[in-house]
């Protein structure tokens, strides 16, 4: 993770509508483990990270703007065993 970490409005408003705090990003970039990862995303190249704050699993999405040493924090959810394996870090297969 960069050095600053930078909130984007979308991800300010899931995170309170979905009662998660700053904390938990912070902790999930931290000691998460990096799912999946967005190479062709823009402005930067993002990933998902997952990880476990306590007994809630965490999905967040960040962009790394490495030029500026910044982390931005794209979204943050809880993942949904409809759409998730059981493990919530593979994609159920359609």
């Amino acid at each position: 993770m960069a050095n600053k970490l930078i909130f984007r409005i979308h991800a300010i408003q899931r995170m309170f509508q979905r009662a998660i705090s700053e904390e938990d990003v912070r902790h999930i970039l931290k000691s998460g483990k990096v799912i999946e990862d967005y190479p062709g995303d823009t402005p930067y190249p993002s990933r998902l990270v997952f990880g476990w704050c306590g007994e809630r699993p965490l999905h967040v999405v960040a962009a790394d703007n490495r030029p500026d040493r910044e982390t931005i924090v794209v979204t943050a959810y809880e993942p949904d065993l409809s759409e998730w394996e059981n493990g919530f870090s593979r994609r159920k297969k359609r």
